[in-house]
Parts: structure tokens; sequence; C-alpha cells
């Protein structure tokens, strides 16, 4: 197979480089299964109960509001330009290339860092799943769930099997993972409704009480946890050159996003309501599994274990999937090098791309084993990426705002979505992210690798950043990318008006 390379010299519309197969189902799929609502409820939710303690539910609520600014933000910019850089193209459009390729960079290199740590979680979701089936050993070693070195290994082995799959194609990838959502999604209704029903720990007003939570450092965690659980619904945006219509992105992002935030206060009631703070926030990895332990018998008991171990397998495949299409966007414009833009004549896809981002996935699997807890890989992994993804959301919100700025002049509803929510939404975002990073900062005086370290956990996500300004640099003045000359990108021929009010000039060079 002999992926063919875009020329730099010439501008092809994507259409003809990638196959439009998909609907607003196969975008929802893809975009679920990127949020990942199973695995965001067995492991996120513990997580931010670390943080937050038995505030869950206002917690998903709270987050859930700024996120929907977001998705507003990006359905609008989607109408106008559609283009699988999504918020690389917008931003540097709009503000500054330098910010866009930031927010380009950030959205390869967290997906990156998340695939890595899920090839962790799901060997981990599966190594509990033979535990469970009764076997304990293998050739005389022990299988440990929270062991990173097994975990790692057998999810390296899955890992190649989803990035095999996502290269013969999105439409067979969402096929698969429709499968893997209607079960996920049976299983969670059936045992966080049932345990919302039976749960031992009766109802607390102080659940839905911000107020209460103990300090501010701890309610901006728990926030940037609890965007982390949303993160992943863009995912349908990266793909939108794929999608017969456009603007079926952006209703799969919506009704994805309002999905997720029936799962995930369905989940935070549940869980609480059943487990106690020890119980949520002692068990990490293993939460869902737990949750099924209390609420069942086997074989019933295995079915939350099985969902979440489908879950992380869908997460894995569909991280490939907008990771590539991202880097794809940015190999167009020269920003990165021509071997990203390299199009499988059999599939249609960027095959050598996805088998690259795979490598470099398992490779910083295999670099985060100096981290020997699964539980602490989460903490770190998920504390690092709410950061840096709470940046890129912020600024591609800003750029919405910048773009639809006309809308100013219109009516008052008008200029309240186009401008004021994503400006607010943005402004929550950098001011959550910006108060958690000093917190970091003043928590601790030395430095080690520890989640319980404020300066490791600071220097996970300046180093996303400070990698991504060294990039631009490269491609600004060694590649020489007409990006960082023009702002504009390499895009697919408009099939929609501009909106009242949206301003169509190029941002700042």
């Amino acid at each position: 197979m002999t992926d063919s390379p875009i020329p730099y010299g010439s501008d092809p519309p994507a259409p003809a480089a990638l196959k439009r197969s998909l609907g607003v189902v196969d975008g929802v799929v893809i975009a679920a299964s990127s949020t990942a609502a199973t695995s965001s409820i067995g492991i996120g939710l513990g997580v931010t109960a670390g943080a937050v303690g038995l505030h869950l539910p206002i917690i998903m609520l709270l987050a859930f509001l700024p996120i929907l600014g977001i998705a507003g933000a990006y359905s609008r910019l989607n109408k106008v330009e559609p283009n699988m850089g999504s918020g690389y193209v917008w931003v540097g459009r709009s503000l500054s290339p330098w910010l866009g390729f930031l927010v380009g960079w950030i959205g390869i290199v967290s997906t990156v860092v998340f695939l890595s740590y899920t090839t962790t979680v799901t060997g981990s979701a599966l190594l509990q799943l033979v535990g469970e089936g009764g076997l304990q050993t293998v050739a005389g070693l022990h299988l440990d769930p929270d062991s990173t070195a097994q975990s790692t290994a057998l999810g390296i082995v899955v890992l190649i099997a989803v990035t095999f799959t996502a290269i013969t194609g999105i439409r067979s990838a969402a096929n698969l993972q429709k499968y893997l959502l209607v079960f996920e999604y049976v299983v969670l209704l059936g045992f966080c409704g049932y345990g919302l029903v039976v749960g031992p720990h009766p109802f607390s007003l102080d659940w839905i009480n911000p107020f209460t939570i103990p300090s501010g450092q701890q309610l901006a965690q728990g926030l940037l946890l609890s965007v982390f659980c949303y993160w992943g619904f863009e995912s349908t945006f990266s793909v939108t050159e794929e999608i017969r219509d456009p603007q079926d992105a952006s209703r799969a992002g919506l009704i994805t996003l309002f999905t997720m935030l029936g799962f995930f206060l369905l989940g935070s009631f549940a869980f609480q309501r059943v487990l106690s703070l020890d119980e949520l926030t002692g068990h990490g990895a293993q939460g869902l599994t737990y949750l099924g332990d209390r609420l069942a018998d086997q074989p019933l008991a295995a079915l939350p274990l099985i969902a979440l171990t489908f879950s992380a397998v869908a997460s894995l495949q569909s991280g490939v999937i907008p990771t590539v299409r991202g880097m794809f966007a940015m190999g167009r414009d020269r920003t990165l090098g021509p071997f990203w833009t390299r199009v499988s004549p059999r599939y249609g896809t960027p095959a050598a791309g996805t088998i690259a981002v795979g490598c470099v996935a398992a490779a910083i699997a295999v670099a985060s084993l100096v981290i020997p807890k699964v539980g602490d890989l989460i903490l770190a992994s998920v504390n690092a990426i709410g950061v840096v993804v709470s940046l890129y959301y912020a600024l591609t919100a800003l750029a919405a705002a910048a773009r639809f700025r006309g809308a100013l002049r219109e009516s008052r509803s008008e200029a309240l979505r186009a401008v004021v929510l994503p400006v607010l939404s943005a402004a929550t975002l950098l001011g959550l992210g910006g108060y958690l990073c000093w917190s970091f900062y003043t928590s601790a005086d030395h430095f080690e690798i520890s989640p319980d370290n404020g300066w490791f956990m600071l220097f996970c996500p300046a180093a996303m950043l400070l990698s991504g300004v060294g990039a631009a640099a490269w491609a600004k003045w060694a590649r020489k990318s007409p990006y960082f000359v023009t702002g504009r990108s390499t895009a697919p021929d408009l099939t929609a008006e501009p909106e009242p009010g949206c301003e169509t000039a190029p941002g700042p060079a």
C-alpha cells in the first residue's frame, strides 16, 4: 500500500483527498466514543471526588456551562469554515497564527498523552476482567491491575489492533463503536439507575452546594477535572470534511454534549448514593468495578467492568482518528511535514500518520512507567490535560467572538450568543486554569515525579505548551509555512454562507 502526499505547491480541497462517507449518527458515535462516558464515570468521578468530595453532581453541572458556550463557538465557526483543523484553523485566522498553531499542537499532544494513559487503563481493565474470571497468575506472574508495567504491556497490544481499524476507515471504526456504545450505555443506565434507587446513602442538598467545598483550589481542580470529562465532544469537528453535510458535525457535537451531561449527572448521584467518599476516592481505576460488586452478584457484577473495557478500547480508537486529521490539516499548511498529508489510495485515510501516532502513544505509555501505580498515572495525566484543554477551548471561543464581533451591531440576543457567551466561557476556563497552575506552583518547594507534587503537576502542562512554541518557531522560520504569513489555512470549499455579523477578514499575521 503506497500513500500519496499532497504536494506543497498545490492546495486541493480536502474532499478530494478524504472520502465524504459519514452522517450525523457517525459523528455522534465518534464524539461519544472520544468523550467516553463510561470511562469518565468509572475513573474520572473517583479522581474528581478526591478534589471536591461529595459534590460531584454540582461540579459536573457547573463545568457544563462554559463547555456549552465553547460548543456554541465551535458550531458557529464550523458553519462558516468547515475544516478538519478546527481550532487550529479558526484561531489562526481570527486571532494569531502563533496562537492557532499552539491550539493545534495542544490538541495533538494532549490527545497523544490521553492515548498513552488510556492504553494503560485499557490494560488495567482487561486485567481486572480476567481476574474476575478467576485467572490470577500467568507463568508464575501475579496479575495486578494497578501495575503500570503489566497494564501498559497488555494495553499496547490493544492499541495496535485499534490503530489498524482506524487505518481501514472511519466508517468501519464508527460501525464497531456503535455496538460498543449501545452495550456501554445500557449497562450504565441499568446499574446507575438501580444504584440511584437502592443506594444506602441518603440524598443530601450538600451534594449540589458548591459553597461547602473546602477551598478555591479544590473547586478549581474539580471543575478542570470535570472539563476533562466533557473533553472529546469536538472530535466530530475534526472529521467534518468526511461528513456528507458539514453541519451534521455541529449537530453531532451538541447531541453528544447533552447526552454526556445526562450520564454524568446520573453517574454522580448514583455513585454518591452507593459509595462513601473513602470508597469513591480509594478505588481509582477500579471504581466502576467496585460499584458493580456492591450492586449485584457475579456474573452480573462483571457487566460494568466489561462496559469499562469496551469504553477504553473505543476511546483508543476514537482518539487516534481526530489527532491524525488535525495533523493532516497542519501538514497541508506546511506547519507540519509532508508525511502527515499522505493518504492511502486504498482506504482514503491518512494511514501513515495513523500508524505514527499509535507508535508515539505507545512510546509515551512505556515512558510513563516511571509512575508505578495506574491511579497516580491517571491523576497526573488528567490534571495536565485539563489545564491545556481549558486553554485551547478558551482560545477557540475567543476566536469565535472575534470572528463574529459584527453581531454586536445586531440584536441583543445575537450579540449574547455570538460574542458575550464565548467570551464569558473563555474567561472562566482561563481563570480556572491560571488559578490551578498558581496553586500548583505555591504548593511545593521541590520537584519529584509524583501527582502529589505541585511542581511536577505544573511541569507537565508547561512542557506541552513550551514544546508547541518551539514547534511553531520551526514551522515559521525553517519550514517557512505560509500559514504564519496569511493566517489562513488550506480549506475545503465552504458550503454555507456567513451568519449575520460574521467578520470574514483574516486575523493578524
